[in-house]
């Protein structure tokens, strides 16, 4: 999830989509489609994932760039740049190897009047996170760190001395609720999370999902895969209608949104 994106849209190298729902057409312009909804007055949670045909949530050596394709890149940088914060488990952030979102030219005038890339959040009970999370963010979005009381006192403080932001969002446990009212506080309300599965379980479970954004890749794991939610969130299910539907080199991009609106009323 940290791979330079393609070619920008709209040029003889891009990857090019097409709708199969709800409108069929023969060319998309992925920054219209994925727009977020006008007006928000509190956070909207959209989550990026990808899985295999079966199921799979991430490629036998445990990261996702063996299911991920150029378009698939294309949407996740066209996504990132929507967003006025993109959310990640520390452990995913280990694993995909991230580091502080980079601009690129794709992007155009989706971030006009925002920083040039949005900041990463970081949701971690620990503090183990890689130093190159907290040092190289730019001064203008720096990475913010939301974890709990009972995080070692010395990670802390050096997380903040850093240059992060460092948040305390719950005593043993990070509260899904009290990441999405702390970026809010910083007018951060539109956040896309990219995983990994166990922080989408969390979300899900507290019933702040509102839009789930899902590539289908064409390609099978077998029966050991790991699934894009996991982990001890407590079991629960949701309700979800079809938004969307695009496809691109044999990857469909499915768009599911909650079957209401929490922040309607």
């Amino acid at each position: 999830m940290t791979s330079d994106s393609t070619a920008p849209t709209g040029t003889p190298d891009a990857p090019r989509f097409r709708a199969l729902l709800p409108e069929p057409a023969a060319d998309v312009d992925l920054a219209a489609a994925y727009a977020y909804p006008s007006g928000l007055e509190g956070p909207w949670l959209r989550a990026n994932m990808v899985a295999s045909a079966d199921g799979g949530a991430w490629g036998p050596s445990g990261r996702t760039a063996e299911l991920s394709s150029p378009p698939d890149r294309a949407l996740m940088s066209v996504l990132r740049a929507h967003a006025d914060v993109v959310l990640a488990g520390a452990a995913t952030a280990r694993i995909e190897g991230y580091r502080p979102v980079r601009p690129r030219e794709v992007w155009g005038d989706l971030r006009a009047g925002r920083t040039a890339t949005p900041p990463l959040a970081l949701v971690t009970r620990t503090l183990d996170v890689h130093p190159d999370v907290l040092e190289k963010a730019p001064p203008e979005a720096p990475t913010i760190v939301f974890t709990t009381e009972s995080a070692p006192a010395d990670r802390r403080r050096a997380a903040a001395a850093s240059g992060a932001e460092v948040v305390v969002a719950g005593a043993d446990s990070v509260r899904p609720e009290e990441v999405l009212a702390g970026l809010a506080e910083r007018g951060l309300v539109r956040v896309l999370t990219e995983g990994g599965p166990h922080l989408l379980a969390e979300f899900a479970a507290a019933g702040l999902l509102d839009e789930l954004c899902l590539t289908l890749s064409p390609r099978l794991l077998g029966p050991a895969a790991a699934r894009i939610v996991a982990g001890a969130a407590p079991s629960h299910t949701q309700d979800l209608r079809l938004a969307a539907v695009l496809e691109s080199e044999d990857s469909l991009f499915v768009r599911y949104r909650r079957a209401f609106d929490r922040t309607a009323g």
